[in-house]
């Protein structure tokens, strides 16, 4: 198998299957000097993890990072950080009765083609389990951006099922499972996703990013731009179906004089495009969204075929996600960050000589 790696000066490269003894990642290209301990993990491996509610997966990981290389006395060393997370919760005899089964709405169909051989146990490969050392890799990124250049990247549940967001409040992100930014639906959700639990279905998701102290000029033209980019890495994350940046297909209904975002010498009037122009940093808050398509391991019988052909009724039992998307928040932003430092880096070795030009024009009125 190819392409488990991304990045040009920050390359991250995965390892590992959901069953399998370990996941792991090398992340190449992180320069050196930045204090890290394993413990600084955990806080973003914890917001992604199952089992953090009764509406997610009850798989309980410990998830706990062992650092095996490119860190001397807590400092990276400029070489290829390894990190190490052992797989403690597996329970393969739950996948049994699918071995030689395609599950509708799974990659089982997919990989069989593509390598004549599959591991059916959580998917293997194609598990979200992966995303693991994408948010841990993420948190090397967000911190070298934060006290590099100021960025901060945060994400939120914007939409579930059909239900949105009546208001928006950061400081109740955190304080619910869901990530949500309104805390006086939060009752109506847990309720939701009960019943949803019931009946055995699932529903798809949508969430929001937004990256602020993003300078002007990150991205480059043609086929580096930081949006292509960010829409790759994000149409990476398992389940999702699709990626946009600022207003994104909303665009299609808009007239030009209402979405091009005004310049004024107090700051950008609006932020139409998402903080992104011709591929590179406006200076302005970069915003992408993502939606996820609804988990397709239910134990509602569905029609599918098996190995040799045959007709069979699929019905997957084990833990699984009823929405992959309310534990998705952590993993676009790690992948953001990811993205965002290695422009970073390209950025400052093909123009740090460039001197600072004027006028700066702040990210909007507002400052």
């Amino acid at each position: 198998m190819s392409a488990n790696s991304f990045g040009k000066l920050l390359t991250v490269t995965t390892f590992g299957e959901s069953h399998g003894p370990a996941i792991g990642c090398v992340i190449d290209g992180c320069p050196p000097g930045l204090a890290i301990s394993p413990e600084e993990f955990t806080l973003d491996l914890q917001r992604r993890a199952t089992g953090r509610s009764r509406h997610t997966s009850q798989r309980r990981e410990a998830d706990e990072v062992e650092i095996l290389s490119g860190v001397y006395e807590g400092l990276t060393t400029g070489t290829p950080i390894a990190l190490l997370i052992r797989n403690t919760d597996q329970r393969s005899k739950d996948y049994s009765n699918i071995t030689a089964q395609f599950r509708p709405g799974h990659a089982d169909y997919a990989y069989w083609h593509k390598y004549g051989i599959r591991d059916p146990r959580g998917g293997g490969r194609s598990s979200a389990r992966e995303t693991t050392m994408r948010v841990a890799a993420g948190v090397i990124a967000k911190k070298w951006l934060a006290q590099r250049y100021g960025v901060t990247v945060r994400g939120h549940l914007s939409q579930l099922g059909e239900h949105r967001p009546a208001g928006f409040d950061w400081s109740a992100v955190e304080d619910n499972p869901f990530f949500w930014p309104d805390a006086a639906q939060v009752p109506a959700l847990e309720a939701y996703m009960d019943a949803l639990r019931k009946s055995g279905d699932s529903v798809g998701a949508r969430v929001d990013v937004v990256a602020e102290g993003v300078p002007a000029g990150w991205g480059e033209p043609v086929y580096g731009k930081l949006s292509a980019e960010l829409a790759s890495a994000l149409m990476s994350i398992n389940a999702v179906k699709g990626v946009e940046i600022g207003d994104g297909f909303e665009s299609a209904a808009q007239l030009g004089s209402e979405h091009r975002d005004l310049i004024t010498p107090a700051g950008f009037a609006s932020n139409h495009a998402g903080g992104i122009l011709g591929g590179i940093a406006t200076g302005q808050p970069i915003r992408v969204s993502l939606v996820l398509k609804p988990t397709s391991s239910l134990r509602l019988p569905g029609d599918s075929v098996d190995v040799d052909g045959n007709p069979v009724q699929v019905v997957t039992t084990g833990r699984h996600d009823p929405c992959v998307g309310i534990r998705a928040t952590p993993i676009a932003e790690a992948m953001v960050a990811l993205v965002l430092m290695d422009q970073a880096l390209r950025h400052r070795a093909q123009c740090g000589d460039v001197a600072a030009v004027s006028p700066q024009i702040p990210g909007s009125i507002d400052g």
